[in-house]
């Protein structure tokens, strides 16, 4: 009988909420393959650090489905002995019933982003995927205003989120809550100034709850310390990762050793290293910038 791996993951409330309270973020990586999660369960082991790895519909799509990230990422925490707490998190789900697949899959959160749809329709969507997930004690993320940018195909124009309708996603029992406050998926252009503290602010004073911060990739760290002091308690991160892989890959490759054939550097494992360990190092000064570096402890599992 083939081996059935013990199921490691955690939803993610214990450690957003830890984050809330005790004002840091927690890391959400978006992961790409094996490479990318197993760099960053190396560093949150090393680190004691929770993370949340995650997928876009487009990564899931790319790695082979669902059932192929649920049995590597639990794959990766069993054979790697991971102690520390770990999410595996559906990013920007486009519907309920992708989020409802991952969840049966084995996800331990999902975000349902209906903030495409009209308010009412994205109330009511949200509310049924908040039933479903806690009779599976899976933790869901709600979106109300948009992202700017583009992720994976999913595009936003950046609307800063109303907090009346914060107020009413948050009475629903989301776990956490992303809203448009001025930030964007992917580079940020030359002429972006600021992320809205001022919407941030007012969300806040009438939810008191944990948030997260999309495109966190690009914005000053002055203004991720702010964010995360006014109650930002997750950071998605995914482009800085992407930039830091390839660049270092693409030094390996622009000083020929994927061509040095007496020392195999056209192996794969070889020529994927150089990224890998770029994801490590940016991995490591992230969840220290955050905050949550070392946190483990502060996390029930």
């Amino acid at each position: 009988m083939p081996k059935i791996y013990s199921n490691r993951l955690v939803n993610a409330k214990n450690m957003v909420d830890a984050a809330y309270k005790n004002h840091f973020a927690i890391g959400h990586f978006n992961i790409n393959n094996l490479e990318w999660a197993k760099a960053i369960l190396t560093v949150a082991q090393k680190t004691n650090t929770p993370v949340i790895l995650a997928t876009s519909e487009g990564a899931i799509k790319y790695m082979g489905g669902v059932n192929v990230v649920v049995g590597m990422v639990n794959g990766l925490l069993e054979d790697m002995n991971i102690t520390v707490p770990v999410a595996l998190h559906l990013d920007h789900g486009q519907s309920i019933e992708m989020a409802k697949k991952c969840i049966l899959a084995g996800y331990s959160s999902v975000m349902f982003d209906g903030s495409h749809l009209p308010w009412k329709e994205n109330y009511e969507q949200t509310k049924e995927l908040v039933k479903f997930a806690k009779d599976h004690e899976v933790s869901v993320e709600a979106e109300i205003g948009t992202i700017g940018g583009e992720e994976d195909g999913v595009v936003g124009n950046g609307e800063l989120g109303d907090p009346q309708q914060a107020k009413e996603m948050v009475d629903l029992g989301i776990d956490f809550l992303a809203a448009g406050i001025g930030n964007i998926h992917g580079i940020y252009p030359s002429n972006w100034e600021s992320l809205s503290f001022e919407t941030l602010n007012k969300i806040q004073d009438k939810t008191h709850f944990p948030m997260v911060l999309h495109g966190g990739s690009g914005i000053p760290q002055e203004q991720i310390e702010k964010a995360i002091l006014m109650g930002i308690s997750k950071l998605n991160i995914n482009t800085e990762l992407q930039l830091a892989f390839q660049q270092a890959t693409r030094n390996y490759i622009m000083e020929g050793k994927d061509e040095d054939r007496k020392a195999k550097g056209y192996d794969p494992r070889k020529l994927l290293r150089p990224g890998t360990e770029a994801l490590e190092r940016e991995t490591e000064h992230l969840i220290t910038w955050f905050g949550s570096k070392g946190k483990a402890d502060l996390v029930k599992k």
